[in-house]
């Protein structure tokens, strides 16, 4: 009896011990800390609709509206070069002087044939006259009214090829003197008087521009195009593009020019190398301050009535999506992917994905993930 009470007695410990630590292993997995299913305070946003101006940019070349390339037509040597690199001439000035003594000489030669064609269709003339009273008397036979006639037509035949030498001969003579086929600004003068001249050579004596109005050409990539397409009124291609407001050139610098241009062309194609179609805004220019060659950036300003501006630090973006964290119904986040339809500032323009008076989340969005319930908290600064 003493042996059993002895046994039962170190039993009762040792069950006990057992049970502790798995009480104490329970108590601590199960029990929860507080505020665990609580709702984090966050700031929101409610997207209302607004009105919002986009602004897109593109790199652009600028050129005169028209560029000549100033060639001569006669061959010989520079004789006189009356302007300088830079200068604003008129229609019509003259620019260019080669040296015209052979050109001369060869008019003169020209002329001369041509007098002498002229002197010979006389005399072939008179023969005429003379012989028609005395076919008509019967004194000489038709035959030789009929062979002076003849000789008529081609002595009149040579006046006429007399002439147009001559009038080539005085054309290339006048091609000696080059003048400005238009008002513009001078390019650089690569030929220095005594300079050979020649109508085949691969330079050209220099290039004029006429900068009253200036053209401003850039590329639309596909994806931009469609938007252009989308966003104006119009049937047609140039009915949007009379649509579209006043454009801004930014100078190299970064400034503004100070005259608004308007968008003028739209090319027919893509081109294939860079999916992209040309565009060609037009800047008038009349302090001249704008020349061929300049670069600058093309300004677009788009205006949305009723868009939803999603503020870009309450965003993420992954594998070329953005993504914002909505609240549901339930008060829960839900990371969704929303359609860029442009940029408004620092602002997205959100597509058809998000609708009026959703709520998203504005802070703390990288401690954020799906299902997590959220309070929301308006009127915060937007914070990532």
């Amino acid at each position: 009896m003493t042996m059993m009470i002895h046994r039962r007695f170190f039993r009762m410990p040792v069950v006990a011990a057992f049970f502790v630590p798995l009480l104490a292993f329970g108590g601590c997995g199960g029990q929860q800390g507080p505020g665990a299913h609580q709702a984090m305070p966050l700031a929101a946003l409610k997207l209302r609709p607004e009105a919002a101006v986009v602004m897109q940019e593109y790199p652009a070349r600028l050129e005169g509206r028209i560029n000549v390339e100033i060639r001569p037509q006669v061959d010989g040597i520079l004789e006189k070069i009356y302007v300088d690199e830079g200068a604003l001439v008129k229609a019509g000035q003259p620019l260019f002087r080669i040296d015209g003594r052979l050109y001369r000489e060869q008019y003169n030669l020209a002329l001369a044939a041509q007098h002498a064609a002229e002197a010979s269709a006389a005399i072939a003339r008179l023969d005429v006259d003379k012989l028609v009273p005395l076919v008509k008397n019967k004194v000489v036979s038709d035959i030789q009214l009929k062979s002076a006639k003849a000789s008529l037509q081609a002595a009149n035949a040579n006046v006429e090829q007399a002439r147009a030498a001559a009038q080539s001969a005085r054309i290339n003579l006048g091609y000696t003197v080059i003048s400005a086929p238009v008002g513009g600004y001078i390019g650089t003068i690569p030929f220095r008087p005594g300079s050979l001249i020649e109508r085949s050579g691969s330079k050209p004596l220099t290039i004029l521009s006429d900068v009253r109005e200036v053209y401003g050409y850039f590329s639309m990539s596909e994806a931009d195009f469609m938007q252009f397409r989308r966003q104006y009124p119009g049937a047609t291609i140039e009915e949007k593009i009379m649509n579209v407001p006043p454009v801004t050139l930014l100078l190299a610098d970064g400034s503004p020019y100070p005259e608004k241009g308007e968008l003028e062309m739209v090319g027919g194609q893509f081109d294939e190398s860079t999916a992209a179609i040309a565009v060609r805004a037009v800047f008038p220019n009349r302090n001249g301050l704008l020349r061929t060659g300049n670069t600058g950036r093309v300004r677009l300003e788009s205006r949305f009535d009723g868009a939803l501006l999603i503020p870009q630090a309450a965003t993420v973006e992954m594998q070329d999506k953005v993504f914002v964290f909505r609240l549901d119904k339930s008060g829960k986040v839900r990371r969704t992917a929303f359609t860029v339809k442009g940029k408004s500032g620092d602002r997205y323009i959100a597509g058809a994905e998000l609708k009026p008076g959703d709520v998203i989340v504005t802070s703390g969005l990288g401690r954020l993930q799906d299902g997590m319930p959220v309070k929301p908290v308006f009127g915060k600064a937007v914070q990532n």
